[in-house]
Parts: structure tokens; sequence; C-alpha cells
């Protein structure tokens, strides 16, 4: 999850960053690319809850960011999949707060 966030808040400077959100991204749910927002700069990270079995996992996180100078904050709950010894995501249910 962690490294998903990171890859979403450099994904701006550095568009390599998308090739990662995408191979980490479960094949069955994945979108075909990934366009970063420029007018979006992501400024934090709080995990609120985690668990996992051995094949699946879920997030609980809000993220913080600023678009076009106004803060916002997102709040997700992310299923994950292991597969192969690899976490991908899977999908999530997003409550936005702006």
């Amino acid at each position: 999850m962690r490294s998903r966030y990171s890859a979403y808040a450099l994904q701006c400077q550095d568009p390599g960053m998308g090739e990662y959100l995408l191979a980490t991204w479960h094949a069955s749910t994945a979108p075909g690319e990934m366009e970063p927002n420029p007018f979006v700069r992501w400024t934090g990270l709080e995990v609120q809850h985690s668990a996992s079995s051995t094949d699946a996992g879920v997030v609980e996180f809000t993220a913080r960011f600023k678009e076009n100078g106004r803060a916002g904050q997102m709040h997700e709950t992310s299923r994950f999949v292991r597969e192969e010894g690899r976490w991908y995501y899977v999908d999530g249910v997003v409550g936005e707060d702006r």
C-alpha cells in the first residue's frame, strides 16, 4: 500500500511510476493505462487498519492531497490478493472528503 501511494505521489515527476502502479494492479481490474493528474499533489498517508490472511488482504487508509492549492483527503478501503508471492491491488471502496 505504501509503495503504491508513493508511486501516485511521484507519478507526475517520474512517468515510470504509472507503469509500477499498473504492474501492482491485479490483471482482472487494472485500467489499460495511467494518466497522472498534474493538478493533484499528494501530501500524506495514514493507514488506519490493515489485515491479511494467506492470500487476501485489506487496507483502510486516508490520503491527503492538494488540488489547485486546496487541501483535501481521500478515504479508501482497498482489497489486495497475493499471487505467486506478490501482492496486487484489486479494488477499493472510496469515500472522498474534500
